[in-house]
């Protein structure tokens, strides 16, 4: 099947950050010029949480959490070498604590609202000619930082917090190769400092998948390896305070674009973890809709 390039480089901007165990950029580059924004929606449940040394198979309190998110990504091509990103979800959680529960602890079953604003620069450094197709290497950094009031400092209500107040900066190399045929590999890994006592993590993604002009597919693995000076949920140094416990995850998926008309497209896809420290081991999907430009 014959590859269209140049609507390929429009249709791939939106799949990096659908749900939040995936790279928060993708490994592809726009254009001069051009543009795309991406709407999405999500949703993720869990009733077991991956703490140490054991899965426990019940939400503390909340017996069960939902989330639900609608996130807004946008990518710029400055030049072809340069390229920005931004993008901002609204979140909603909710738990199913018993009515006895709640009333006797002053909680909720649901916290919802604006979460983490990111802005990502990333740059093409070389693009090299490899067996029947392309090698780019490209570099990016990038800051999160929170936009919503959210609070994370609500003790046990917290478990059901929509993040963790943390200003992040992140820097990321990536290789992205892309044979002729329309089969590609990416690979992304970095550093993340952290505030708020969040710990500093290593983060990975690996992505296998084929792009031609009336479909794109993929499937990945994403890794994070936070810093040891994290704390485990009930262990030892733990105070409460659940921005500071470390959470390492392994998580998988696909994900599927497909044209539809005049540059719009529709993206969807699907996710789990396998393994995890200190979170819920939550299954999720993801639909949108995309427009290039």
């Amino acid at each position: 099947m014959k590859i269209n390039l140049k609507l390929l480089g429009g249709m791939l901007f939106m799949l990096p950050l659908t749900m939040t165990a995936q790279s928060p950029i993708s490994g592809f580059m726009k254009s001069k010029g051009k543009a795309s924004i991406t709407v999405t929606q999500s949703r993720e449940d869990y009733n077991d949480v991956f703490l140490v040394p054991n899965k426990v198979n019940s939400v503390p309190v909340f017996n069960k959490v939902t989330t639900k998110s609608v996130s807004l990504y946008a990518e710029y091509g400055f030049s072809d070498r340069l390229n920005f990103v931004v993008s901002l979800p609204y979140i909603q959680t909710t738990g199913e604590a018993t009515p006895a529960t709640l009333a006797n602890n002053g909680f909720e079953n649901e916290r919802s609202g604006f979460q983490d604003v990111s802005i990502y620069g990333k740059y093409k450094i070389k693009s090299y000619k490899v067996m029947n197709g392309n090698l780019s290497i490209i570099g990016a950094l990038g800051v999160e930082t929170p936009l919503g009031n959210y609070k994370v400092d609500e003790g046990l209500q917290s478990i059901i917090a929509i993040g963790n107040r943390s200003t992040d900066i992140t820097g990321l190399a990536i290789a992205n190769y892309k044979h002729n045929s329309g089969f590609f590999a990416i690979g992304q890994a970095g550093y993340s400092l952290r505030s708020n006592e969040v710990p500093n993590a290593l983060i990975s993604e690996l992505k296998l998948g084929y792009a031609a002009s009336v479909i794109y597919g993929d499937i990945f693995i994403a890794n994070q390896l936070s810093g040891n000076d994290g704390v485990d949920i009930l262990g030892q140094g733990f105070t409460g305070f659940f921005p500071a416990t470390r959470v390492n995850y392994t998580r998988i998926g696909a994900n599927m674009f497909v044209p539809i008309v005049k540059g719009f497209g529709l993206t969807a896809g699907i996710n789990t973890y396998i393994e995890g420290r200190n979170l819920g081991d939550s299954t999720g999907a993801y639909s949108g809709i995309s427009y290039s430009f």
